[in-house]
């Protein structure tokens, strides 16, 4: 039993290293003073540009993909659930991070990592699912909410759908969970929208006689 614990304890205390935070340390800067004070990508894109967000996305993936890896390096024989906790502690570290005051980003990104080494065929179903809906909207938190629950649709067709759906159900409501704020500017009409990302927009737009 100490074997599980260790690797999920693990999971948490490695998805409390924000890739926004601690490169922001580099740089002398909070980003959670700044912009909509989320230490999300989202939030440095708009605040610190696109390297500064393009790091923080790699350390966030990145940390996902290496919660899984490590339980699968040292429990290659151990019940997958263990591996599908270890994705949730990654993701619930990077929201309440330890080493960052508890206040971190919203765990899409970490999520990612952790499904892309476990769960591949999801990554696809979910981001298609996100640069669709982006493309019409230009709402990243609607993309992502909606993106996330791709995942319950994607456990249908999954082998281990006994293993597999209630974790896509955890992931669901926890995104959704994280992204609440987002919902409630969007239904106030104040959230804030990517318009360049509205491509299905600008294609259909009349042009001028």
């Amino acid at each position: 039993m100490w074997l599980p614990i260790l690797l999920v304890l693990s999971a948490y205390l490695l998805g409390s290293l924000s890739g926004s935070l601690l490169l922001g340390r580099l740089r002398g800067v909070d980003i959670r003073t700044l912009g909509s004070g989320n230490a999300g990508g989202t939030n440095a894109l708009r605040t610190q540009g696109w390297v500064f967000a393009l790091g923080t996305a790699l350390i966030d993936v990145g940390k996902g993909a290496l919660t899984v890896w490590l339980v699968l390096r040292y429990a290659p024989s151990g019940p997958t659930w263990i591996a599908y906790a270890a994705v949730m502690a990654a993701v619930a570290g990077h929201v309440w991070p330890l080493w960052h005051g508890f206040r971190g980003g919203k765990g899409a990104a970490t999520l990612i990592g952790g499904l892309l080494v476990l769960w591949p065929f999801a990554v696809l179903v979910l981001v298609s699912a996100w640069l669709l809906v982006l493309s019409i909207g230009g709402y990243v938190g609607l993309s992502t909410v909606i993106a996330a629950w791709t995942l319950p649709i994607a456990a249908i067709f999954a082998q281990e759908g006994a293993t597999r759906m209630p974790f896509a159900l955890a992931a669901a409501l926890f995104i959704f969970y994280t992204h609440r704020s987002n919902l409630l500017r969007l239904r106030a009409g104040t959230e804030s929208r990517f318009e360049r990302a509205r491509v299905w927009r600008r294609m259909f737009a009349q042009k001028p006689a």
